[in-house]
């Protein structure tokens, strides 16, 4: 494990403990997990993935609409503003749950909203400093987000500021949504996640320090999460060997690229799918790869 992050303690950063839960399973759900919360589902998936997904990009804006209204996320985000709102300072704002919740979900870190502790480190730390904590986690989505915010420089201000509240909470919503989409067809969260960013994607890095980014292209591809404990040339090598990035410019193929994730993912949920759902899936393999 060394070869992930020379020298960093990982039972402080994925909650390892003695309670005997087992460290590599930890870690492997802690990078490839983008987007796991407590969130109800009231989403009904059609047993086809690739229909779930049409449905799904065809029904986003009423759909978002509707999960505001729900009872679970308005208090979620009643209490985030009232929690800002009574926050005399940063410290205090991120060492409310309930700030912290709607924050790191907003900014694709729900995963993380079980380590409140690490959390406001990560949040409070120098962003420019190559020594801090943020930097250690080469995370392209904690790096982001501690720049966005740049709480160890500005404080509360940019929580503070209605342009910025509006926009966490719209991202709430819109994860909120994602979530319970998530929960009736697995992977469809992140799916919907991978086609809005894939053309943003560069490099291998881009691949390996965003969870969405991992989770979708390691899946579809057949590569091994066990790959997260081979040093970080090693991950770049696999993407490489598997994945010509450049193609990720192209919005069919991604759109061939997701489709294939959401069909291996409905396979490893449900090892017994009938025959279509498994003769689609091998039909599909071959061409992403």
């Amino acid at each position: 494990m060394a070869n992930i992050i020379a020298g960093m303690n990982y039972s402080l950063l994925f909650g390892i403990g003695t309670s005997g839960a087992d460290p590599y399973t930890a870690i492997l759900s802690a990078l490839y997990s983008g987007n796991t919360g407590g969130i109800n589902s009231t989403a009904v998936s059609t047993g086809n993935p690739l229909t779930d997904l049409t449905l799904a990009q065809q029904n986003q804006t009423k759909a978002v609409a509707a999960e505001a209204k729900d009872p679970a996320v308005a208090r979620d985000i009643a209490a985030f503003k009232q929690g800002i709102a009574n926050a005399g300072n940063i410290d205090a704002a991120l060492t409310n749950p309930n700030v912290l919740k709607v924050l790191l979900t907003a900014n694709g870190l729900a995963s993380q909203v079980q380590y409140p502790g690490l959390a406001k480190k990560v949040l409070l730390s120098d962003p420019t400093d190559t020594n801090s904590l943020v930097n250690k986690l080469a995370s392209n989505t904690w790096l982001n987000t501690v720049k966005t915010y740049n709480f160890a420089k500005t404080g509360l201000t940019a929580l503070q500021d209605p342009k910025i509240l509006a926009t966490l909470t719209d991202a709430y919503m819109q994860i909120a949504w994602r979530q319970s989409l998530d929960k009736a067809t697995p992977g469809l969260s992140n799916a919907l996640a991978f086609m809005q960013q894939a053309s943003s994607i560069k490099t291998a890095d881009d691949i390996l320090g965003d969870p969405v980014n991992r989770a979708v292209v390691t899946t579809a591809l057949g590569i091994p999460q066990e790959i997260a404990f081979q040093s970080l040339g090693a991950q770049e090598n696999a993407i490489a060997a598997h994945l010509d990035i450049k193609k990720l410019q192209d919005p069919k193929f991604v759109v061939t690229l997701t489709d294939q994730y959401l069909l291996n993912m409905q396979q490893q949920s449900q090892p017994a799918a009938d025959s279509d759902l498994n003769t689609l899936a091998a039909q599909a393999r071959g061409i992403v790869i």
